[in-house]
């Protein structure tokens, strides 16, 4: 498996999915699993495919904020970034003796070309920016011809561009994240005193941020208090009616949190997949508040288990519907009853995923 994001501990927000599933992965008795990735703590059963040299390199981009932060910011180092891992990838991909390459972002297939290794391609939200580069599409084409390939979107809406793009070349096969059983099992208390605690948890760029400062003027305050966590990739002045945490991990939304909040809210304009702290809001009986995306869409069924709005006016009424007891307790069970069903756990996505990989080793008809 190859990523270029894996948290380094616990704390550790980065990559936390691949993480995730490394470690359903490795559960199973009838996967060995070598992983490509910045350094972390593995789960028991995975040996690390990167050398030392590969670690370190991979650590220090990790901590630039990746490949699509240096794109943002700083275009030249990106461009010696991108160069140098297709080449390190590349040399890892050829040293290892693999049945199937499980490929985590389009960009990550490209050193591929020249082999004939049966390909999983996870695509995220992210990877349709990257599309949009000329030649790109060309290059993965390429790629894509030279072998079996199950290209496997994290949400079912990416599902008609891909086929459009590679449907002659390669099978789409949606398949979904899980989500941990800590937040399933999760028990909420809404504060006593009253005060509403929204949460907004997101890397910090204006198009994650959205419209979320200009809406929420006005709407939060002293009794509806906005609680903002994740990291600052771009430099931007917070309101001063927002409560800024910094960075957050899975421990601290689960034991102290989201047992608290009203819900989950993002605003987002980003190239999104499927958000997994929406799932995992959701999965904790979170309603959540959400701009009116694709993948927002997707996972959210409106006035059922949570709202989707494209106003101020409508953000302002979902925040109301949703501070009422009844209203809250109903989407958040309904949304927790949605995801159990149509996501389920982590193991669940590792058996949607070794399903595909069995696909892909079938013999050829």
């Amino acid at each position: 498996m190859a990523s270029t994001s894996y948290p380094e501990n616990a704390q550790d927000w980065r990559g936390r999915f691949i993480a995730n599933l490394a470690a359903a992965l490795a559960r199973r008795d009838d996967i060995a699993l070598s992983l490509f990735a910045p350094p972390g703590e593995l789960p028991d059963n995975v040996t690390a495919a990167a050398t030392p040299e590969d670690a370190r390199w991979l650590e220090r981009l990790s901590r630039q904020g990746g490949i699509a932060h240096l794109l943002r910011k700083h275009r030249v180092l990106a461009i010696g970034a991108v160069i140098q891992l297709l080449a390190r990838l590349g040399r890892s991909y050829r040293r290892q003796q693999l049945d199937v390459a499980h490929v985590n972002w389009l960009q990550n297939a490209l050193p591929l070309w020249g082999t004939r290794t049966p390909a999983l391609i996870t695509v995220l939200g992210s990877d349709f920016g990257l599309l949009r580069l000329p030649g790109m599409k060309a290059a993965l084409r390429a790629v894509l011809r030279q072998r079996r390939a199950i290209l496997a979107p994290n949400a079912e809406w990416m599902r008609a561009e891909l086929e459009q793009a590679f449907g002659d070349l390669a099978e789409i096969r949606p398949i979904p994240f899980g989500v941990d059983a800590p937040w399933f099992a999760l028990q909420r208390a809404l504060p006593a005193d009253g005060r509403h605690h929204w949460l907004a948890i997101t890397r910090l760029t204006r198009n994650k941020i959205g419209d979320l400062f200009e809406w929420g003027e006005g709407l939060f305050g002293q009794d509806r208090v906005l609680h903002l966590f994740g990291p600052m990739q771009e430099e931007m002045a917070l309101p001063s009616w927002v409560v800024y945490h910094g960075p957050t991990h899975p421990a601290e939304l689960l034991q102290t949190w989201f047992p608290q909040a009203s819900g989950l809210i993002t605003l987002s304009r980003h190239d999104e997949g499927r958000p997994q702290v929406m799932l995992e809001a959701m999965a904790a009986g979170l309603p959540v508040i959400a701009s009116n995306l694709s993948a927002h869409r997707d996972i959210i069924r409106h006035r059922q288990t949570g709202w989707l709005v494209d106003s101020v006016e409508e953000f302002r009424a979902a925040l109301a519907a949703l501070e009422m007891p009844d209203s809250n307790r109903e989407n958040g069970q309904a949304a927790r009853a949605w995801i159990k069903e149509s996501i389920g756990s982590w193991d669940d996505c590792a058996e949607r995923y070794v399903s595909a990989y069995q696909c892909l080793l079938e013999p050829a008809s």
